[in-house]
């Protein structure tokens, strides 16, 4: 697998020949000029996770990609004319000969005065990535790669530390960073607290890494 961050939650994975890109959100940066897309997949409508206009640039750049997203932001594309394929918890869709299977279906609380939004996860293949968006749902099958989320107003490290434990992949990939100012301190500490047989390997933004 191959796995380029474009900071934050936006992500892009080529697994078994497709390439699937998550979560364009107004934080990152680079997945504009992102080519020969099978998939846009949103996990929820939070500005750092969806840019409607950049996912309507994509698209367009991308004609043969699908566009993939939770109910609420499904809604919102919808509205603004892209044909969009709503993922529900447990719907899967075969898009370039790899199977998406949605996850999940809560955001995380932000707080308690704050409603939750719709949250879906993504689990690429047999397990080969997850994507969990801005949750800490644990899936029932074993996972490869981890996109762990690391910084953000709904997320303490110490439950960041506990969900990558449950989860127990081969290699952890730190994502949702930018809202802090030093986020090698949580890297340090997913280093120090993961599960013997995992793995956490901190993305260079922009450039493709083999996992």
């Amino acid at each position: 697998m191959r796995f380029t961050h474009f900071g934050h939650a936006c992500v892009l994975t080529e697994v078994g020949g497709a390439r699937f890109l998550f979560d364009p959100g107004e934080w990152s940066a680079g997945y504009a000029e992102a080519r020969d897309l099978d998939a846009i997949l949103i996990t929820h409508k939070h500005f750092d996770h969806l840019d409607p206009e950049g996912v309507r640039h994509l698209a367009e750049s991308n004609p043969d990609a699908r566009v993939i997203a939770d109910p609420e932001s499904a809604r919102e594309l919808s509205g603004m004319g892209l044909e969009t394929t709503v993922a529900s918890p447990g719907a899967s869709f075969e898009v370039g000969g790899v199977t998406i299977t949605a996850v999940g279906g809560q955001h995380a609380v932000v707080h308690a005065e704050i409603p939750v939004l719709r949250n879906t996860g993504y689990i690429v293949g047999q397990g080969e990535f997850y994507h969990p968006g801005d949750s800490f749902f644990v899936p029932d099958c074993a996972v490869d790669a981890l996109g762990l989320p690391t910084g953000g107003p709904w997320l303490k490290v110490s439950e960041a530390v506990d969900f990558l434990r449950l989860v127990a992949p081969r290699v952890a990939l730190p994502i949702h960073e930018l809202s802090l100012a030093k986020p090698q301190a949580h890297y340090r500490m997913f280093t120090n607290l993961a599960p013997g047989t995992t793995r956490v390997r901190v993305p260079d933004r922009g450039a493709a890494m083999e996992i």
